[in-house]
């Protein structure tokens, strides 16, 4: 494909203007040339209320990019796959796990590339770490993801309503990663979720899991750390040890630093992005899903002080 991709975006909040926007203006295979958001507009583009309208009035338009919340982007999603555009989602992809495999099915239906995108493995360190890992026999995985909600979502209610995920909307961004540079699939076998007593999700948890050769996998995620940011997963090795820090931007192997280039996660979004559209594929991986619905699945629930915005 030479040709730009003519692409919408729907939901023009905080990620959208901070990673998607920028990605997309410095990306040359798409052109941005329409928006729908409820509350906001992009300039220099058409905007909408909602992407039905965007759909309706925009028969140039290829592909949409769904930033908006993941409660409202099933009927979203659905709606762009039976006009036959194709479909990127923000992370996470679904408000549920079999939502997202019923969009897969639908963009193989209507021959429309899906990608359900996770920012997060796209860091610069993460495929180095996976190579590296590649073969390992591990014998231990901790993983911290703890960061100040009140910095990274202020005011956003419905991340404390169901679908919304709580402290599992960054958590998940941890979850990605590991099930990405990890040589064999592990899953829950407990989890503690704390609940301030007036939200629907859980502020922090300590998830335990395990894969099937006995290997300790530990989690914890906390919404209530400040000033700095821990986004860290260490994995201990027969042949050393890996850490992989600040969202998986620094690696070390062995206490060594190693070079892993520039950090460019969102346009390397729009790269497989484009690459999918190019190709007639989709690229829909649930797991970090499916391990956040175990988790609420198997999660005993501890009621902590209320949280106020």
């Amino acid at each position: 494909m030479t040709e730009q991709v003519a692409i919408g975006i729907a939901g023009v909040g905080k990620i959208a203007r901070d990673q998607h926007l920028p990605a997309i203006a410095g990306h040359s295979g798409f052109k941005l040339i329409a928006g729908a958001s409820r509350n906001a507009r992009i300039d220099g583009v058409q905007n909408y209320q909602n992407v039905e309208d965007m759909l309706a009035a925009e028969p140039l338009l290829q592909a949409v990019s769904l930033c908006a919340p993941p409660q409202v982007r099933f009927s979203q999603a659905r709606a762009a796959l039976e006009a036959g555009k194709h479909v990127m989602l923000e992370k996470p992809p679904g408000a549920s796990v079999t939502e997202v495999t019923v969009l897969a099915a639908l963009a193989q239906q209507n021959q429309c590339s899906l990608f359900a995108s996770w920012h997060s493995r796209h860091a610069p360190g993460v495929e180095k770490a996976r190579a590296w890992l590649a073969g390992k026999t591990i014998t231990a995985v901790n993983v911290l993801w703890k960061e100040d909600v009140r910095r990274w979502h202020p005011g956003q209610d419905w991340i404390w309503q169901p679908g919304g995920l709580g402290v599992f909307d960054p958590g998940i961004n941890a979850l990605s990663i590991i099930t990405r540079i990890l040589p064999h699939a592990f899953f829950l076998k407990s989890a503690e979720l704390f609940v301030p007593a007036n939200r629907q999700n859980p502020i922090a948890a300590n998830l335990d899991f395990s894969d099937a050769l006995g290997t300790p996998i530990r989690a914890e995620f906390d919404w209530r750390f400040g000033p700095e940011e821990l986004w860290q997963i260490e994995v201990t090795t027969r042949d050393g040890v890996l850490h992989l820090a600040q969202g998986g931007k620094f690696l070390k192997i062995d206490g060594e630093v190693q070079d892993i280039g520039a950090e460019r996660e969102y346009p390397s979004l729009y790269d497989r992005f484009f690459e999918l559209i190019s190709t007639g594929s989709s690229d829909v991986d649930v797991s970090p899903l499916q391990h956040v619905a175990d988790a609420m699945l198997l999660g005993k629930r501890h009621e902590v002080e209320k949280f106020e915005d």
